[in-house]
């Protein structure tokens, strides 16, 4: 249950970082009983969606004149976890419905979630593959290091599930709290491989190689999104998520690589 003392720590926390984080220039930045598509609407999202959620956060903006919305990217299961102690947000979007499904088992979600896309892993590797990588079972050849998610993070469930498929078993050199933090190793060169969704190695494309494999199929990823319960502004967040599910961010979702649930 959330306590004023949590969400008064948690709100001067994320203060700054969620207005560093607008897709607006300007606008007052009042949400509290805003109609909807106006104020300011904070969103919630998997890491995941950072681009195609920004694009879709500035056409949300360019089409309710008067919005500013505020993004916070991260793993989901960090997100929930804020969500559930009192962070204050309009909209969560998650990468897995097990991390929904703690907010809403909290009572912090304002009606069932609705899941709007789906997505796959890869293997992302260097641009050129160097290591020659062309299925999970080269992941374990001596000299091949992995980066994963960590198994709490919906990237790193999905991991294990394709891996298991696979009857594939290695030990990754770092675990990462999000799909970018393992992403980053490849682009850096810190590790030679690691699983992330293909919207990630897709928008990283110059940098990385997605390398697809068949297990993938079997550790496919729902996102279900909601307005939260204690929303500031909750006619702008579900004005929000009718944009989210609209032909229009649809299409920007689908060409992100994301596929219709």
């Amino acid at each position: 249950m959330r306590t004023a003392r949590a969400r008064g720590a948690l709100a001067a926390a994320l203060t700054l970082a969620l207005s560093l984080a607008g897709c607006g220039d300007g606008g007052d930045g009042g949400g509290a009983g805003g109609s909807a598509g106006t104020g300011t609407v904070t969103v919630f999202a998997a890491a995941s969606l950072t681009e195609s959620f920004t694009r879709i956060g500035h056409d949300f903006e360019a089409a309710h004149p008067g919005t500013i919305v505020v993004f916070n990217f991260a793993g989901s299961s960090a997100l929930a976890t804020q969500i559930n102690q009192g962070a204050p947000a309009d909209v969560f979007a998650s990468a897995a419905p097990a991390t929904m499904a703690t907010v809403t088992g909290a009572g912090n979600a304002d009606g069932a979630p609705t899941t709007f896309v789906r997505n796959q892993l890869v293997i992302a590797v260097a641009k050129e593959n160097p290591k020659g990588v062309g299925g999970l079972a080269d992941l374990t050849r001596p000299g091949v290091t992995v980066a994963l998610c960590a198994p709490q993070v919906p990237c790193g469930g999905a991991a294990r599930t394709a891996l298991d498929a696979a009857g594939v078993t290695l030990t990754p050199v770092t675990l990462e709290q999000d799909v970018r933090g393992a992403l980053a190793k490849v682009r850096l060169g810190e590790v030679d491989a690691a699983l992330v969704y293909r919207t990630d190695a897709r928008a990283a494309a110059a940098d990385v190689t997605g390398i697809e494999f068949p297990e993938s199929a079997r550790a496919v990823n729902d996102y279900p999104i909601a307005v939260l319960k204690d929303a500031s502004n909750p006619a702008g967040g579900r004005a929000f998520v009718d944009h989210v599910r609209s032909d229009a961010g649809r299409a920007v979702l689908t060409q992100a690589g994301f596929q219709s649930p």
